[in-house]
């Protein structure tokens, strides 16, 4: 069964972003150490736990945001 988008973008300020790894299930890391994020909408069932990585992160550098229509800029 396919994941149902929660309609939401998790973001990351890769300056402020020291690899906690509170949020490891969303976020790897290049070879130099700087987050990588997946572009694709939240799906539906891990919203609950971004939400908690978003709220613990302690350098703040986690937001979600609402994910933009197809083709808006």
């Amino acid at each position: 069964m396919a994941a149902h988008s929660s309609g939401r973008v998790l973001r990351v300020d890769p300056i402020a972003c020291v690899g906690h790894g509170l949020c490891a299930e969303l976020v790897g890391l290049d070879e130099w150490g700087y987050p990588l994020l997946d572009r694709r909408p939240v799906p539906g069932e891990l919203l609950p736990q971004v939400r908690q990585a978003v709220a613990a992160c302690p350098t703040l550098a986690l937001r979600l945001q609402r994910s933009r229509p197809a083709g808006e800029r």
